[in-house]
């Protein structure tokens, strides 16, 4: 059996290599991939990398051929196609790299103990052709604006504008 050769496209370049595979493989544990890693079964460019390697435009991943037919089995959600109406109800503005969403209080933003699943799960299932993560959190009790990108790129870029103090989060109470 032939290994695996996956290719990095603009959207993936400069991403940490272990940060990649965990999004592709969500089921296998770290654990297992930092082995791969280390025992040279993950190659890029065929030759050994570090787990903290950025991934450059048109590199190529190799997969060891054990995981070609890896069955990803994140749990599936059934998630209510109510909440999935309510999502696309609540969303404010959105382009090609960005959803901007009004969130419910007690409506969470992660799956959890207590929650089958969060805002996050449902933006997953409303777009499930896109890339979708959160720029930021909020509370769950906490309604308000959250950003969610579309897209590795723009998750990056929002980040970066977070870091150099180009963007602020603004919380802001209303008290009856």
């Amino acid at each position: 059996m032939n290994a695996k050769n996956l290719k990095i496209d603009k959207d993936h370049s400069g991403r940490r290599i272990d940060n990649y595979l965990f999004n592709i493989y969500k089921s296998l544990p770290k654990s297992k991939i930092y082995s791969m890693i280390r025992k040279g079964e993950i190659r890029v460019n065929s030759g050994r990398i570090k787990p903290t390697y950025k991934l450059q435009l048109h590199d190529e991943i190799r997969i060891p051929p054990y995981l070609i037919n890896f069955k990803n089995d994140e749990s599936d959600l059934k998630i209510p196609p109510s909440r999935i109406e309510e999502f696309k109800t609540s969303i404010i503005d959105q382009n090609d790299d960005y959803v901007i969403v009004n969130k419910d209080p007690e409506l969470s933003v992660h799956s959890g103990t207590n929650n089958q699943f969060g805002l996050i799960d449902i933006a997953r299932a409303s777009f499930p052709s896109l890339e979708i993560d959160l720029c930021h959190r909020i509370d769950k009790s906490t309604s308000g604006c959250l950003l969610i990108s579309k897209n590795k790129k723009f998750l990056r870029h929002f980040h970066h504008q977070l870091k150099t103090n180009k963007v602020k989060k603004v919380y802001e109470a209303i008290l009856i």
